[in-house]
């Protein structure tokens, strides 16, 4: 099979230099990328700001939950509208990128107007006007940089590292965002004990301004911007149908976030409501299961050099979606529920970050530099576009059928993502040697 392969730095052409930091026992001990300048501040603002995501993550529906008193349908609307920008603005934003160019400076202002954005619920918090609407305004706009700020990062990950270090540096970024996984919803519940949901929000906006400071200060040879030219909207799509790799990835991503955004829609409501799970020990469940997460990120790249990448990220998708049925599944003595929820977050922490750095690598190597943004806006557009349409569904469901059967349709209609891919040519891939 062959990948489609774009311009990319070459292993002596990276980014920012290791500035004194590869000398010593302790540099030797340091992953070559993060001596690199560049990289090690893009990094750092990734960790600092996917931390305040899990915080925010945890936090944001305990707003609705505790503060608001949200019905199961404004849940599912809730988590809705932080996707629907995905689905409705996915394309626009990758020609924008791909048009304009500067694509960290494009991330730099999406930080800023999501601490803008989430700054704003304490402050309508303390002022006694804070709504299930303002809400609803705060996850679409966020939804709404978020777009723009994914589009520019695949353009910007391949900028600042070489094609044979595509799996090194998605492992770096994932095993941070495993780590987030572990301390970010811990923290996050016992700030929303603490301080409360609404204030606890404040650290994911902090987080995001953290964000936007590494990312200035990173100096990069960016590609040169995507001229006009006909059919520029549509360039991803048709490159992702001619693709098959990329083409059933998507089919199989898209069928996942559905049926997981039928689940994430109510979890948080599940938990708390029908199993009696406080937010702080909800938290912490949550951040412990998240160690697979880290486990994940740590073998990924063995098991995808002894396996395949493409066999890997096919079994993910299985090791992701199955361990979900646990939650439905829990019941009797408080330590039993603990712990099937844990083994549930455990197992599947493992799956979608072994997943997620597979697809990362994958489409780094495979898409063209010149499109990865628009690869980027139309997969997301679909992939992403989905997750909205799952959380009305959960929360449809949930009303009509209620939480516990709603949450075994997700679980068992998540195993479709992955029996989709078993005739697929993704198991037989193999990354390009050259990378």
């Amino acid at each position: 099979m062959s990948a489609a392969t774009g311009t990319r730095a070459a292993p002596g052409n990276r980014t920012g230099q290791a500035s004194g930091g590869g000398r010593g026992a302790i540099g030797r001990r340091v992953p070559a990328l993060l001596r690199e300048a560049g990289f090690r501040r893009y990094w750092c603002g990734q960790t600092i700001s996917m931390f305040g995501d899990q915080i925010s993550s945890i936090a944001l529906p305990l707003v609705a939950v505790l503060t608001l008193r949200a019905s199961p349908a404004q849940m599912g609307l809730l988590a809705a509208l932080v996707w629907l920008p995905s689905l409705l603005l996915g394309l626009h934003a990758g020609v924008l990128a791909d048009r304009f160019g500067h694509w960290r400076a494009l991330m730099i202002v999406a930080d800023l107007g999501r601490a803008l954005l989430l700054a704003s619920i304490p402050v309508c918090y303390a002022l006694g006007m804070l709504t299930v609407w303002k809400l609803y305004a705060v996850a679409l706009g966020t939804g709404a940089f978020s777009v723009l700020f994914t589009v520019c990062q695949p353009t910007l990950f391949v900028s600042l590292v070489p094609g044979d270090a595509y799996m090194e540096g998605n492992s770096l970024i994932y095993g941070s965002r495993a780590l987030s996984f572990t301390g970010g919803p811990s923290v996050g519940g016992v700030l929303v004990e603490l301080l409360g949901a609404p204030f606890a929000v404040a650290a994911d906006a902090l987080s995001f301004l953290g964000s936007a400071f590494f990312l200035g200060r990173i100096r990069v040879s960016e590609p040169r911007p995507a001229g006009p030219a006909p059919g520029a909207l549509t360039a991803g799509a048709r490159f992702i149908k001619g693709s098959p790799v990329i083409r059933w990835s998507l089919l199989s991503a898209s069928l996942i976030n559905f049926f997981n955004f039928v689940f994430f829609a109510l979890f948080v409501l599940y938990a708390t409501r029908s199993l009696h799970v406080r937010p702080g020990l909800l938290g912490m469940v949550l951040g412990a299961g998240a160690i697979g997460g880290v486990l994940g990120a740590l073998v990924t790249n063995r098991l995808s050099a002894r396996f395949g990448i493409g066999r890997v990220c096919t079994a993910s998708c299985l090791v992701f979606t199955a361990p979900l049925a646990l939650v439905p599944l829990a019941g009797g003595p408080k330590p039993v529920i603990l712990a099937m929820l844990f083994a549930a977050e455990f197992v599947s922490g493992f799956g979608v970050m072994a997943l997620d750095i597979c697809l990362g690598s994958i489409f780094a190597a495979v898409i063209p530099d010149q499109l990865k943004s628009r690869v980027s806006g139309a997969f997301q557009a679909v992939n992403y576009g989905t997750r909205p349409l799952g959380a009305l569904a959960g929360g449809f469901l949930g009303t009509v059928l209620g939480l516990r059967p709603t949450l075994w349709i997700a679980a068992i209609g998540g195993l479709a993502g992955f029996a989709v891919l078993l005739p697929s040519p993704l198991p037989r891939f193999r990354l390009p040697s050259s990378s």
